[in-house]
């Protein structure tokens, strides 16, 4: 019989697993059925990228500590912007302000910068 404490005991371990299956169904997704040749920066890569400047951040203090516990998921975001393709590494955390953590990358691999707004 599983009983609610035991639930809110695991909340932690049941939400890393929400966002790992979220972050691996998205990337799985993003990379289609075609896949990717080398040289071409990916939706993979991006979230690579993306996830260890996130994480240095937060160790780093310039994000709090609640960014990493209240994270609720990981989104890669693909836009044309200006006729290059830009990739968008959103990080999502329960109702708290700011919301979302907005991490660019050029066609290249390039790091663009990173902000609370998205744009």
């Amino acid at each position: 019989m599983i009983h609610f404490n035991d639930i809110i005991r695991h909340k932690n371990t049941l939400m890393s697993l929400s966002v790992l299956f979220f972050f691996f169904a998205t990337l799985a997704v993003a990379h289609g059925p075609k896949g990717h040749s080398n040289g071409d920066f990916t939706a993979f890569q991006a979230a690579k990228k993306g996830m260890d400047l996130y994480d240095r951040l937060v160790v780093s203090g310039k994000l709090e500590e609640s960014w990493e516990v209240d994270l609720v998921n990981i989104e890669i975001v693909s836009k044309d912007n200006k006729g290059k393709k830009e990739y968008i590494v959103k990080f999502n955390r329960k109702p708290s302000e700011p919301r979302t953590v907005f991490i660019f990358f050029s066609e290249n691999g390039e790091y663009k910068g990173s902000n609370f707004t998205g744009k």
